[in-house]
Formats: structure tokens, sequence, C-alpha cells
């Protein structure tokens, strides 16, 4: 089954590529690998904010780490031009600001790697990073970049 039918079958639509916030670009491709900026969190359009282990709780973070999935595909869709290019999400690294004392990253993060292998099949199983940060920009729960490898 193409990238495509999994993506509607899970009713998922791709958003644009977002402007970025900063002085840089949302994707750099090189040789075969594309490398994916830093994606925040976002609920209907704004920043997802919040702090797990303060204001938001495992099972939310989760969901806000599939949204920056969603909005990482969008833009690897720019990058590549063609999902089904796609030969491998070869690492994902997850900053989730929470509380010092908060130690499921892990699980939040799940909510970006369950849904890659979903869409990707056994190319979306990857290498991984989850770490916990006291803050991340304008707020965000999450934020999720991504190296891809393309044929």
């Amino acid at each position: 089954m193409s990238v495509y039918k999994r993506l509607e079958a899970l009713h998922i639509t791709l958003p644009p590529v977002a402007t970025p916030a900063a002085a840089y670009v949302p994707f750099v491709k090189t040789g075969n690998l594309v490398f994916l900026s830093g994606h925040i969190s976002k609920k209907e359009g704004q920043v997802w904010a919040g702090q797990l282990g303060k204001n938001i709780q495992t099972e939310e973070g989760k969901l806000a780490a599939r949204a920056v999935a969603i909005d990482l595909m969008g833009t690897l869709q720019a990058a590549v031009g063609d999902l089904n290019q796609v030969k491998r999400i070869v690492k994902v690294m997850s900053l989730v600001n929470s509380t010092a004392d908060f130690t499921e990253q892990h699980l939040v993060t799940n909510g970006c790697s369950e849904l890659l292998g979903q869409v990707f099949g056994d190319a979306g199983i990857h290498a991984r990073s989850a770490f916990g940060v006291a803050q991340l920009p304008m707020g965000a729960c999450v934020e999720i970049e991504l190296i891809a490898e393309i044929v």
C-alpha cells in the first residue's frame, strides 16, 4: 500500500511547509539524506503550549507528538516531492518540555514514532532520542526533528 493510501486511511491531510520562525530553513537535502529542522507542536494552527508533568499529561503529550509527525511529513513531502521516495526514516530526535521529575519523554515521543511506523511501514522504524528540556520556543510542549533517507 502506498504512503498516500495509508495517510488517506488514517484521515490525515498533510499541511504545507510552515514558514521558519528564525534564521533557518525547514529542510536540507544532501546526497540521499533529508534533514528536517525541528517542528514544534501545534493544535488547530496554534502553538500547543504547556509542560509535561505540570499542565499536560503523557497521553496529551503523545497526541502533540503525533501532530508534530504530521507536520514533519508535510515538510518531508515538500522536500522530496513524493513520500513514496522515502526509503527509510533514519532518526527522530524529540524534545519534550517537561518538569524535572517527569520521566515519560519516551512515551510522549511514541506519538510520533508510532504514526511514522503506520504510514511508512518497516521503512518508518527508526533510531530515536527523547529528551526532557526546561523550555521550548513559544512554550511548545514538544519539538521533533527528523532525518530520512530517500531513493
